[in-house]
């Protein structure tokens, strides 16, 4: 299992990158993971970005569920691929988020939906 040190804090990752601990996460950590995934090589990420994890976040904890990227747009009233645009792909948000590895049934949803 690897790990990255964030503020003198170890944060576990699985083997994938994505991390162990929900409650981990936190704006400097969501940073960390962005370097990692080559989305952004300054910190602190810009005020959309972080809007949009934070909403993510926010999302999953409430429904236990991982938002359809254009759900999220339109939840914060952002054009229906501003996930995309900002981020890649869902999965790399998702990861910065902190969110865990997405079931296979979320990677064929989106799979379908970005497809």
């Amino acid at each position: 299992m690897a790990a990255i040190e964030v503020e003198g804090k170890k944060i576990e990752l699985d083997d994938e990158g994505y991390m162990v601990n929900f409650e981990d996460w936190n704006e400097k950590v969501a940073c960390a993971l962005a370097d990692i995934e080559g989305v952004s090589k300054t910190c602190p990420l810009t005020e959309d970005k972080m809007f949009l994890l934070k909403f993510i976040r926010e999302y999953y904890k409430k429904y236990n569920a991982f938002p359809l990227p254009t759900a999220v747009c339109k939840n914060v009233h952002q054009p229906s691929q501003c996930v995309v645009e900002r981020f890649i792909d869902p999965f790399k948000a998702w990861k910065i988020a902190g969110l865990p590895k997405p079931p296979t049934e979320v990677v064929y949803n989106i799979g379908r939906e970005c497809g």
